[in-house]
């Protein structure tokens, strides 16, 4: 009897389910869009698709850069439809320039997490719960998750002090901690920021935030050329890009967005640059064009932070950012911002000097 008593007072704690990236699901009915069973056609589809990926890679990255030098558009067309999840974390490595740097730096990050101490500590403990706090891995307080963010995040803020730590920087890691080790992590965010392949993001998360307001005078102008109508809604209303477009630069779509769309964003920025970022922004407010036009500030602002779902499908969302040509665009812009910007500069400079006169 006592024995049966004891039984009966253990309770086991229900099964978390999860979705197949590791989010914990919210809504326990809800099917799961993502997790649908697979006809044998479609396996044998990603069967092929990773044969022909492996093939591209070769043992350990081996024939990675060659394949790239043969065959540049073979490669661009395959990362646009989607890296293989099971090779994702080694190819972002080749991509980004991050294995080499890791290669040339043996050792180094061992001592940043070991021996130095930064004086951002306390801003990353204090944010670490932020990130990515229904995915099982971030979910245990000071568990491997949440230890292993720390120590990357406290490492960069180490390697780089000018930079030092902003909370932005969280969503990148949290992600590519997802994909590979914490060595890893912290030499891709190096490539990233100091600009191992393309032109260098640090001035995302530099005081003053220079880059973002640079990304955002761009995008400003890219929308309002591309969506005339829509430019002079946002103008009516009083919506500038800040209000809803920081946080898609600053995290790369990592924070809010669906995490299957994320992926696939974060495949082509990789691969192509920040570029995607302004073509997917652009492609959202296409998408979604003919309803922001006739919304009120308040429902406008609801509308632009809240998409709906229909417009999260990679494969409708993608190919329509892929339509946006931007680079020549993009650098003309930068042009106008950074002459905007001297001029802006000088002048206050000069207006300083006459009042120290």
């Amino acid at each position: 009897m006592e024995k049966r008593r004891t039984d009966e007072s253990v309770q086991v704690p229900a099964p978390v389910r999860v979705d197949r990236f590791g989010f914990v699901k919210q809504e326990h009915n809800s099917p799961d869009k993502l997790a649908k069973s697979k006809s044998a056609f479609e396996h044998q589809r990603e069967e092929r698709k990773l044969r022909k990926w492996r093939k591209m890679i070769g043992v350990g990255g081996s024939d990675w850069k060659h394949y790239v030098r043969r065959k540049p558009n073979v490669v661009k067309r395959r990362i646009r439809k989607g890296i293989p999840d099971s090779l994702r974390g080694v190819v972002w490595q080749l991509i980004s320039g991050s294995r080499d740097l890791l290669l040339m730096n043996a050792g180094v990050y061992e001592q940043l997490v070991i021996y130095e101490t930064s004086a951002s500590e306390l801003d990353i403990i204090r944010d670490i719960s932020r990130t990515f706090p229904s995915h099982v891995f971030y979910q245990q307080r000071h568990g491997p998750g949440q230890r292993s963010l720390y120590n990357v995040l406290k490492a960069y803020s180490v390697y780089d002090r000018d930079v030092g730590y902003v909370q932005g920087m969280g969503c990148l890691v949290g992600l590519l901690l997802l994909y590979m080790s914490e060595e890893d992590a912290f030499w891709l965010l190096v490539a990233l920021l100091k600009g191992a392949v393309h032109a260098p993001m640090e001035g995302l998360y530099l005081e003053g935030l220079p880059l973002v307001q640079q990304y955002l005078f761009q995008f400003d102008r890219l929308m309002r050329e591309y969506m005339p109508k829509l430019g002079e809604h946002f103008t009516q209303e009083m919506i500038n890009p800040s209000m809803y477009g920081s946080q898609w630069f600053i995290t790369v779509f990592s924070y809010s967005f669906p995490f299957h769309l994320t992926l696939r964003i974060w495949d082509v920025f990789l691969y192509e640059g920040v570029k995607i970022v302004f073509k997917v922004g652009l492609a959202l407010l296409k998408y979604c064009h003919d309803d922001l036009v006739n919304l009120p500030f308040e429902k406008l602002l609801h509308a632009l932070r809240n998409f709906p779902d229909d417009a999260m499908d990679p494969d409708k969302l993608l190919p329509m950012a892929y339509s946006f040509k931007v680079s020549k665009r993009l650098e003309e812009l930068k042009q106008e911002y950074e002459e905007k910007n001297g001029k802006l500069a000088a002048s206050k400079a000069k207006q300083k000097q006459k009042h120290l006169a």
